[in-house]
């Protein structure tokens, strides 16, 4: 087993309004040679611009700050440098404020509870490209993002219904099938093709089966 030092360090910024916890997760990371610190923030505002300056490997984000949120500055941080990854760690357990973190591209989210050990393991798995959440809250993330999954699977510009049909479409069902298995007339399936047609510019049902495939749609649940 190779020391501690010889691990890899990643290049870590700290972003939290208490400069003690700073502290304390600085001598956690730096202790255990995991981890440089190569820069810290107190509030979002800031945290976005000293991302862009130091180009960590990794933000350890806290969610309650001043001028910017953690959750906007998260956003704000992957929109500029989308290989920069965000390891949350918050007093925080909230459902909206974990999805809301997830959803602005947090690749991990830990409490403010979780020991050093934990701590120090998240951080490399996050940097190795590893989802982690807290056990608690690891169900939830979980749920959510299938939950997101089922929503997309589909086409913004489409009715719920036409997305129906066009899932089943990419599937390869019949006209009589799809209205069987959405309890609606074929004619009404043949209706609500013809409408998709419209909406997505195309003019046959072969192009609008190549348009679903092409978005995935024959893999989409049905």
């Amino acid at each position: 087993m190779s020391a501690p030092g010889d691990r890899l360090r990643v290049r870590v910024m700290v972003v939290d309004d208490h400069p003690v916890w700073r502290d304390g997760v600085r001598n956690d990371l730096e202790t255990a040679g995991v981890a440089e610190i190569v820069a810290e923030a107190a509030d979002g505002g800031d945290a976005i611009e000293r991302a862009r300056d130091s180009m960590p490997d990794l933000v350890l984000m806290d969610l309650k700050l001043p001028t910017v949120s953690g959750t906007e500055a998260t956003r704000r941080i992957i929109e500029d440098s989308p290989s920069m990854r965000v390891l949350v760690l918050s007093a925080s357990g909230e459902e909206a404020d974990v999805l809301d973190a997830v959803k602005a591209g947090a690749a991990g989210y830990l409490l403010k509870s979780s020991t050093s050990e934990e701590l120090i393991d998240a951080v490399l798995r996050v940097h190795a490209g590893e989802p982690v959440f807290t056990p608690s809250l690891a169900g939830l993330v979980l749920e959510e993002f299938r939950r997101m999954a089922h929503k997309d699977a589909g086409d913004p510009d489409l009715t719920a219904r036409e997305n129906e049909v066009l899932i089943l479409v990419a599937k390869g069902y019949t006209y009589k099938a799809i209205g069987e298995k959405l309890f609606i007339s074929t004619k009404t399936v043949q209706n609500h093709v013809q409408n998709i047609l419209t909406k997505l510019q195309l003019h046959r049902r072969y192009e609008l089966m190549r348009y679903a495939i092409k978005k995935g749609l024959d893999r989409a649940p049905d």
